[in-house]
């Protein structure tokens, strides 16, 4: 017997697979390489027998030769019909049993299971196993084609344009009706209520492959990766499944089949779904769209005297493309819709950050007579001129009126005027067109356009030129305005809300404002009090700052000293809020544990009141008359006392990088002291 000699560990070795059907195929078995077999795709041998487990077994060479060993598999593996219980070794000619599918373990290259000798020893059931049954036929497959004729077709007179004509027909409602799906189950069962019926099937399916596996390897595709999408039965028929086999084929070639005598599978239900559905015949087509294979239809037609033809299966195709092209839009869709309600989301959680960081804080009554003047102000639509020194928060009481506007659904844009040229400020307002000017590369919209149906705050206003006075008075008054180097009239419908801290009328007088202009920003006037002036207030924004700065930084809850509170409002702030902010940040950052010493709260030397003849230059809150690079030399090292000479630290707290940090180091010579 041709099995009882052991394999040469220098013989090439083959494993000849069988499977229900009779289809063979020969692998090589590497010596270094663990073959594994089994229903799920990742195994080097994939098995379609449903009695497979997903992992059932695997054959591998050790030292003393080649063995077989089963993965808990459900079913069991079967060596010349003795069930494997442990690591079996393999010699030549032996017959690995999984289901019904047979393996040939063999050194013939030409070996076969067809002609495989069986000894007389061998009772019949193993006979039976090992040679497979001839007497039952496979579907025939009787049309095959990859792409529907009707691509691009155009009827011709004859008797075969009706049909085309009807075909075309149908398949443009089909189409319009997938236009108007919103999900992909709803694209599948407008195909299936599209094909079932009409091509003569009485049973149908799409089943769609996930995405993660649409650019798989098609040979390693299994009817496992597949999920049914839509199913409809005209016969009230629950889900049987689908032709293993045929749908093999269909995958690998990516042609659509035609199969009839299906029946004639009825005897081996057990390892093929189509005889528990009687189909007496069947279509399959692929589904699939710039190198991706999306899924299959399957249609099923279980009456002998309505056959699906060769019409049946044109027309699936047809329709298999435009069911491919619907998904692609509406992924595409779906896509869009989830970036814009991101968008939205995004855009709804900065308007709220915007309205906290809008709120007025403090409980002065300077402050309340403000919140009552915004209150009054901001339902109206006219235009509000908001004056008061640097730092006293004027874009904050912008944003005020704004969020309390009918107007706040809108934008809210800003514009400092101060900080651009005169025709960066141009172009900035009014946008400009692609070409107006070098490096204009595109056309741009202005901060009119971007605040349409919103408010727009200009900032130091006051510090336009003369030629942007007039063009911006210009729209003030209602009227349309161009683009830089543009022709086409915008007419935009804008809030305005400016502010200035320069006296205007000193430079009306000296012609630098025009007058015109002060007038139409003159229409509401909103006065910003000094942080000097509602000293009060110091304590509630000082732990208003730190409990935000607090939360930025992901620390724990900080507060005040008494002493630090007394240092905090003891000095006048000639910074206003600003200044203060700036100064519980700095204080946040230094602070070392959860409460703020006086130590920590850094206070600007400058002053407004003048300094006293006898004063004394010791005092750390008195101007010294030193220059920059030694104001900076004396904080460098301040901080690097303070961080105990950690240079990374002490960098953080310097807003700088640590090399910047490394550089005044050498270039003010600074001797660096550690604890």
């Amino acid at each position: 017997m041709a099995g009882s000699r052991q394999s040469r560990q220098d013989e090439k070795l083959y494993l000849v697979i069988n499977d229900p059907t009779g289809a063979e195929e020969r692998i090589v078995l590497h010596p270094d390489q663990v073959t594994d077999v089994g229903r799920a795709g990742t195994n080097r041998v994939v098995l379609r027998d449903e009695i497979c487990s997903r992992n059932h077994c695997e054959i591998f060479r050790t030292s003393t030769g080649w063995m077989l060993r089963d993965r808990d598999s459900r079913n069991g593996t079967f060596l010349n019909e003795t069930r494997v219980e442990r690591d079996r070794p393999l010699i030549d000619g032996d017959i690995i049993r999984i289901g019904e599918t047979m393996l040939l373990f063999t050194t013939d290259e030409n070996a076969s299971l067809e002609r495989h000798d069986i000894d007389d020893d061998d009772d019949d059931t193993a006979m039976d196993l090992r040679i497979p049954d001839e007497t039952i036929p496979l579907p025939e497959i009787i049309h095959s084609q990859k792409e529907s004729s009707l691509r691009g077709t155009i009827p011709q007179p004859g008797s075969s344009a009706e049909r085309t004509s009807a075909q075309l027909s149908r398949l443009y409602q089909i189409a319009l009706q997938m236009g108007e799906a919103t999900t992909t189950k709803e694209l599948c069962n407008i195909v299936l209520n599209g094909l079932v019926g009409i091509t003569g099937a009485d049973i149908g399916a799409v089943l769609l492959l996930p995405a993660r596996l649409q650019r798989k390897d098609r040979m390693s595709l299994t009817l496992d990766d597949f999920e049914v999408a839509s199913f409809k039965s005209e016969n009230n028929m629950t889900y049987q499944g689908v032709s293993a086999t045929l749908t093999r084929q269909v995958v690998r070639s990516e042609e659509a089949i035609l199969a009839r005598d299906v029946l004639m599978e009825a005897d081996l239900a057990s390892r093929d779904s189509l005889g528990e559905i009687h189909a007496q015949s069947l279509i399959i087509v692929p589904i699939k769209l710039d190198n991706r294979f999306l899924g299959l239809i399957h249609l099923y037609s279980t009456n002998p005297d309505n056959v699906l033809n060769t019409d049946g299966l044109d027309y699936s195709l047809a329709v298999a493309d435009q069911l491919a092209i619907a998904m692609k839009n509406l992924h595409r869709q779906q896509a869009l819709e989830s970036g814009l309600e991101q968008v939205s989301s995004e855009n709804k959680r900065l308007r709220e950050q915007l309205e906290i960081e809008s709120e007025l804080v403090g409980e002065s009554q300077l402050m309340q007579q403000l919140r009552n003047k915004i209150a009054m102000v901001a339902p109206n639509d006219t235009v509000v001129l908001i004056r008061g020194e640097s730092g006293v928060g004027k874009e904050l009481v912008a944003r005020a009126i704004h969020f309390n506007s009918k107007r706040k659904a809108g934008p809210f844009v800003c514009l400092n005027c101060a900080a651009l040229s005169e025709s960066l400020l141009e172009s900035e307002l009014f946008g400009h067109e692609k070409g107006a000017f070098t490096g204009a590369t595109e056309m741009k919209h202005g901060k009119f356009e971007q605040a349409h149906r919103g408010t727009l705050f200009l900032d130091e206003v006051g510090e336009m030129s003369q030629a942007i006075q007039a063009k911006f008075l210009r729209v003030l008054e209602g009227h349309a305005f161009e683009r830089v180097g543009g022709a086409t009239s915008v007419k935009v419908d804008v809030r305005l809300v400016a502010a200035t801290n320069r006296d205007l009328e000193q430079a009306v007088r000296q012609k630098d404002f025009r007058k015109d202009l002060y007038f139409r920003l003159q229409v509401l006037e909103i006065v910003v009090p000094p942080l000097r002036d509602r000293m009060e207030d110091v304590p509630i924004l000082a732990r208003f700052f730190a409990q935000r700065f607090a939360q930025k930084s992901g620390r724990r809850p900080i507060r005040f000293s008494t002493a630090a509170i007394n240092r905090l409002v003891q000095y006048e702030w000639p910074g206003n809020v600003r200044e203060l902010q700036n100064t519980i940040e700095r204080a946040v950052v230094l602070c070392e544990d959860d409460v703020i010493q006086p130590e920590q709260i850094m206070l600007s030397r400058l002053d407004h009141s003048p300094l006293p003849e006898n004063r004394d230059l010791s005092d750390p809150d008195l101007y010294d008359e030193v220059s920059i690079e030694e104001m900076e030399r004396k904080h460098i090292i301040r901080t690097l006392e303070l961080t105990a000479g950690n240079k990374s630290r002490a960098a953080q707290i310097l807003g700088i990088e640590r090399s910047t940090l490394d550089r005044k180091i050498k270039k003010y010579r600074i001797q660096i002291e550690r604890d």
